[in-house]
């Protein structure tokens, strides 16, 4: 790409839009011109508005300390060269949320979201780059629908806790093995609470065995992704059944999830999923995306994997990594998944989404 795509991040003070900054930093097709926050945070620069609370590992980037923070709700403001918004805002109010979005898409924004507010609109793609990047066709019924210019769009990614698992499932339904009941059961990670998570006195050495909506996203989510695009948004894919479980375990980053599935018709052997597994590849791996993980899905031997210390990084955070496969009492198949939540699971799943918006032409410099 010969020119970079300028872009702005919303809610860049919270713990996943220092992800999209930390992520972005040195892209080779997007840079950040532009990051908003909240009215405390408008008109410092964005080192004084992050203060204490910056949480990644690595510094903030150089270019990004001595940016201006915008308000995110001013228009007035954004510089002219921006050509695409990734937002990591979720306001209290998910209508609001919805509203803003959608306020950038008026003004002819691409609005690529980490939030929940617009995953169950249905004409706006909710994409795993890897199973569903044909959803992206529904882009211009949106526009049609709601009269927005050619390059103004909402689309979102789903929620972290069905990225460790939803890839393999998505890799046998392709290989001709369909997938009839699924029982999931998430560990999930407390950054996935953003920062309040981290810093919770309730989480140290503790399991808490409910996260409120988790369950409901777990369960549904899937069957948008797995849907197909018609005249008027994502009709709902309806021949797999998902039952979740969702927890908060101590861990700072990674997801992991425990699985047992049963299928519709042939079920397939342990050697042979692990084959469909390992050789899984999509789209954004055959246009070689910069952020696309060279294996979606990695498969551990060793029966002690996966890990989130261990395996949380591998492949940039992007790849999803499987292990203890084997046939189960009372399902087909059980196994155990793990994704990086705040990498794979949300700024990272971003940014592969909007370079595959990029690659199909929907977003340009």
């Amino acid at each position: 790409m010969s020119q970079k795509i300028k872009v702005s991040v919303l809610g860049a003070t919270g713990m996943v839009g220092q992800n999209f900054l930390r992520l972005l930093h040195g892209h080779p097709w997007f840079q950040i011109v532009d990051v908003a926050a909240s009215p405390r945070s408008a008109g410092k620069t964005y080192a004084d508005a992050a203060g204490k609370n910056w949480f990644m590992s690595s510094e903030i980037p150089a270019e990004i300390k001595n940016l201006i923070v915008r308000e995110a709700k001013d228009f007035d403001t954004i510089p002219e060269e921006v050509k695409c918004v990734f937002s990591a805002i979720d306001l209290p109010d998910k209508g609001d949320t919805r509203e803003l979005e959608f306020s950038y898409a008026k003004a002819g924004y691409p609005i690529v979201s980490t939030s929940s507010a617009n995953r169950s609109t249905e004409d706006v793609p909710m994409i795993i780059p890897e199973i569903n990047p044909d959803h992206a066709d529904v882009i211009p019924i949106q526009q049609a629908n709601r009269g927005l210019p050619k390059s103004g769009f909402v689309a979102v990614k789903p929620n972290c806790s069905i990225q460790s698992f939803l890839v393999t499932l998505a890799a046998l339904e392709n290989a001709g093995f369909p997938v009839d009941q699924v029982q999931v059961t998430s560990l999930q990670a407390v950054s996935g609470a953003g920062q309040a998570g981290i810093q919770s006195e309730e989480m140290k050495d503790n399991v808490i065995p409910f996260i409120a909506g988790e369950e409901e996203k777990t369960e549904n989510e899937p069957l948008k992704i797995l849907g197909t695009v018609s005249e008027k948004g994502i009709l709902n894919y309806n021949q797999i059944n998902i039952s979740a479980v969702c927890t908060r375990v101590s861990v700072i980053d990674g997801h992991t999830a425990v699985i047992h599935v049963s299928f519709r018709k042939k079920v397939p052997s342990i050697e042979k999923i692990k084959s469909i597994w390992t050789k899984y590849t999509a789209l954004p791996q055959e246009a070689g995306l910069p952020l696309a993980p060279k294996n979606p899905i990695i498969y551990l031997e060793d029966e002690n994997r996966p890990q989130p210390k261990i395996d949380r990084d591998v492949d940039k955070g992007m790849a999803v990594s499987v292990g203890r496969l084997a046939k189960d009492k009372f399902f087909n198949i059980r196994y155990v998944a793990l994704s990086h939540n705040t990498v794979r699971g949300a700024a990272g799943g971003a940014i592969l989404m909007a370079e595959l918006l990029t690659e199909k032409g929907y977003i340009h410099a």
